[in-house]
């Protein structure tokens, strides 16, 4: 892939500064036509990669309008892209107050892959954040603060707040009493196994709640995942004991968020109530939450080609330092040479920092202009923050670098440029392809493509279900924990490749 003139010095190895070695290791590189060509050959498949799919997205949405460009996501407070769908049976509570009540049943209905395509084919079931409990609001208006406490499909009781914000209770499954009370902004949640005996759950502040806000019963229940999509899923929830203090009107039925069907007249998947006694059967689909994948086309997918642009800054830094073991500068120590622990060092430095450059620019170039097309052709684009923007882009860019130090090492080490080359591809490509397809995402954890994570523009919510592939935004590290994970290989490899060396160069030096 290249050519170049060996390093010669004027001085001893020992003398040898490790600036003039970088800056020897520098120019061999930039001199060398096949690796200059590499770099700029990875930019140009990944840019190429992210721009065909955002050039290629055109989402759609059946409205009561009819088909159309879908609308811009729905933010809740603090900008995230939220979901906020629910069936509410409420009243106005003016000044301070509380709702108490038991959930004593919870069963619904979830769509499974058709048996026989075009029929519907429903079972009887709850999914795990099916949520159903005591909900206060600032408004009914769509993405307005909020609080709730819940029973849920499979996570027990859970306090909530403004659609991020999540924790956990008991782990019940049961009939389960609960309670939501108002103090001025501060909201509270408890529960209870018997109605006498109160656990609080958690206490949250929401700023600049009006005098009068909305409380009262509520359920919602997220789709079923399946063939990476989510499919209708309800739930219906029956409470009893219902018990209100400071709000004595009658109860007001709405069916929050529902869409309308073509003819802009039918709902589509309605919710309701229905009354029997002293008891409230609420329905309810849709979900109170983060809208990780329903919340339009995310940033990090203009850099889903990313894996496979890395494949030439890999060759790139294996080479570079076979090339050096071809002409026997590796592994030994020529007194015209500088000392192979020095000089993996300063390749290291050459190669990364050229690999930073050139991921700076891929990711600088396509992140922005893919969010450019996506908007052009009217996508609804996952709202993203400059610092997140800036995170992703700069992110890859480590990436790349950390994934070239860590093939430099791995080179060094094992002396064979194609065993090295398979060895890299198989530890950061190929567990970050499989992940892509939905397959092995653990990898992602133990793998050095674990640095993928850094690039995520969304971030993954515990109480929120999803696919678990990239293309639906699945990481299970969070953004640093998985860089870190890259740079530790690195790191690894690099450390382990000067040590083996320069154990090597001592062997050969005679005792004075």
């Amino acid at each position: 892939m290249s050519s170049s003139t060996p390093y010669r010095s004027s001085q001893r190895a020992g003398q040898d500064g490790f600036l003039q070695v970088l800056r020897a290791e520098w120019t061999r590189f930039r001199s060398a036509r096949g690796w200059v060509l590499a770099m700029a050959a990875s930019a140009l498949v990944t840019v190429s990669l992210g721009l065909l799919i955002a050039g290629g997205v055109r989402s759609t949405c059946v409205t009561g309008k009819g088909e159309g460009p879908c609308p811009a996501p729905l933010l809740g407070p603090d900008g995230t892209a939220v979901r906020d769908k629910y069936y509410f049976v409420h009243q106005p509570l003016k000044g301070n107050g509380s709702i108490t009540a038991r959930v004593s049943d919870m069963t619904g209905q979830i769509r499974l892959p058709d048996a026989v395509p075009g029929v519907r084919n429903l079972t009887e079931g709850v999914v795990p954040w099916a949520k159903a409990g005591l909900l206060v609001r600032q408004s009914l208006k769509q993405g307005t603060p909020y609080a709730a406490v819940m029973l849920t499909g499979a996570h027990g009781v859970r306090m909530q707040h403004n659609y991020v914000h999540d924790v956990a209770g008991g782990p019940h499954n049961g009939p389960q009493w609960l309670r939501l009370t108002r103090s001025g902004d501060t909201i509270s949640g408890y529960e209870s196994d018997d109605g006498k005996t109160w656990t609080e759950v958690s206490t949250v502040k929401l700023t600049g709640l009006p005098e009068t806000v909305e409380i009262g019963l509520f359920a919602t229940s997220p789709g079923a995942l399946w063939d990476m999509a989510k499919a209708f899923a309800q739930v219906t929830a029956t409470f009893d004991q219902i018990k209100l203090q400071s709000a004595n009107g009658s109860w007001r039925r709405d069916d929050v968020g529902v869409s309308m069907e073509s003819d802009g007249e039918t709902p589509h998947h309605p919710g309701g109530v229905v009354e029997s006694g002293d008891k409230l059967m609420v329905t309810g689909s849709g979900d109170i939450g983060p809208a990780t994948v329903e919340g339009g086309v995310r940033a990090d997918l203009m850099l889903i080609g990313g894996a496979v642009g890395l494949i030439p800054v890999l060759v790139v830094a294996v080479t570079f330092v076979t090339a050096e073991h071809r002409r026997g500068l590796i592994g030994t120590s020529p007194p015209a040479e500088p000392h192979p622990a020095r000089l993996l060092a300063a390749k290291a430095a050459v190669v990364g920092a050229v690999a930073f450059v050139a991921g700076l620019v891929t990711s600088g170039v396509v992140v922005p202009v893919g969010l450019a097309l996506l908007r052009a052709h009217q996508n609804p684009i996952q709202p993203i923050t400059l610092g997140t923007e800036l995170r992703v882009i700069v992110g890859y860019a480590a990436l790349a670098a950390a994934a070239a130090v860590l093939a430099l090492g791995l080179a060094a080490l094992v002396k064979r440029g194609i065993m090295a080359i398979g060895l890299a591809i198989a530890l950061v490509v190929v567990p970050y392809l499989l992940a892509v397809a939905g397959l092995a995402p653990w990898l992602l954890m133990i793998t050095p493509a674990a640095g993928f994570a850094i690039t995520q523009s969304v971030p993954t919510f515990a109480h929120v279900d999803v696919d678990q592939s990239l293309i639906g935004g699945y990481y299970p590290l969070p953004p640093w924990a998985g860089s870190t994970v890259t740079c530790g290989y690195a790191a690894l490899a690099l450390g382990a490749a000067i040590a083996v060396h320069r154990r090597k160069v001592s062997r050969r030096v005679p005792l004075a």
